[in-house]
């Protein structure tokens, strides 16, 4: 188990030392659940009423947050306590599980396929004709690749996840269980006498660039035709759907629940809260932010934060909201 005084966490952290104590350090918790032998953290002034009842002996804190320690206590003052947590969370993470063999005897390896250097294959993984597996990449156990997939280095994919074929990925990323990447789109058409609906083939594949990362049971779907692009940094959290010829631009993030149809474009550092949705062919300029649960039908501004169903401005929206309230009382 690791065990760190307040001196050491500060020289991983570089902030500033308000206080006093000699406790040590096992592990990192919640305010409201720390024991004193656990860091816990405060981002945010509201948070700060809670400092007196926690057991915590040390906590973070942000430069912006008004509190003192108290006896025996001692913070550490940070420009960012949240950004900061995620440097400490890393250096206490447990160990990823370990392969016994780098490549288990289970595992079905086409002979075409081209493994780099340091890759471990998991216990049941299957990987089809053609593909090429960077420096590094770790397959969990009953991963599959299909065929004439192409994986850059240092890649993490976890248990469940399939890769379907033609899919290209860069380097770095991390795939979390039961991912589907390369599925067919979703595509129908009512057939000429009426009676049923014809299935429109999805004949493209999914580009996915590098440190992208995708939560367990999301979905990335081929293209119709040409490529479904996932840009790099992108984080897509748990039960994302990201339908057919859909292009993310860098550093965008969709949290859980929310999805994108058919052929929609985000800008770069877009953000798309849970549980949202987006009309097909529709784009949402860089660095505009969209409320969870929202419905967007229309294009969305560089930088405009929308709310609502259907969306439009938060600053109209909230506005419309007070209103309703207002003539309910009424």
């Amino acid at each position: 188990m690791k065990s760190f005084t307040i001196e050491a966490i500060n020289t991983l952290l570089k902030g500033e030392i308000i206080g006093n104590t000699t406790q040590e350090i096992l592990g990192i918790e919640e305010i409201k659940r720390a024991t004193e032998n656990q860091i816990t953290f405060i981002g945010n002034q509201k948070y700060a009423r809670l400092w007196n009842d926690s057991n915590a002996k040390i906590a973070i804190i942000s430069d912006s947050v008004k509190i003192e320690p108290g006896e025996g206590r001692a913070f550490i003052k940070v420009k960012n306590a949240d950004l900061v947590m995620a440097q400490l969370l890393d250096e206490f993470s447990p160990k990823s599980p370990e392969f016994v063999t780098e490549i288990h005897p289970t595992a079905v390896i086409h002979e075409s396929v081209s493994l780099g250097k340091g890759c471990k294959i998991g216990a049941g993984c299957y990987i089809g004709k053609n593909v090429r597996i960077g420096d590094g990449t770790i397959l969990y156990p009953n991963v599959t690749v299909f065929d004439d997939t192409i994986m850059g280095s240092n890649n993490i994919v976890w248990s469940g996840t399939v890769i379907r074929e033609r899919t290209e990925i860069g380097s770095f990323c991390i795939f979390h269980n039961n991912v589907s990447i390369g599925a067919d789109g979703f595509g129908y058409r009512p057939s000429v006498d009426g009676r049923g609906l014809v299935k429109i083939p999805h004949i493209g594949n999914v580009v996915i660039g590098n440190a992208v990362e995708i939560g367990a049971n999301s979905c990335v779907d081929r293209a119709k035709f040409s490529s479904t692009i996932i840009g790099d940094g992108c984080k897509i959290d748990n039960l994302v759907q990201i339908a057919h010829n859909c292009v993310l631009g860098r550093s965008c993030i969709m949290a859980g629940g929310s999805g994108l149809a058919g052929s929609v474009t985000l800008g770069d550092g877009v953000i798309i809260g849970g549980s949202a949705s987006i009309k097909d062919h529709i784009t949402v300029h860089s660095g505009a932010i969209v409320g969870g649960g929202s419905g967007v039908m229309n294009d969305v501004p560089a930088g405009k934060t929308v709310l609502g169903y259907p969306a439009c401005d938060s600053k109209e929206k909230i506005k419309q909201w007070v209103a309703l309230r207002k003539l309910a009382r009424n």
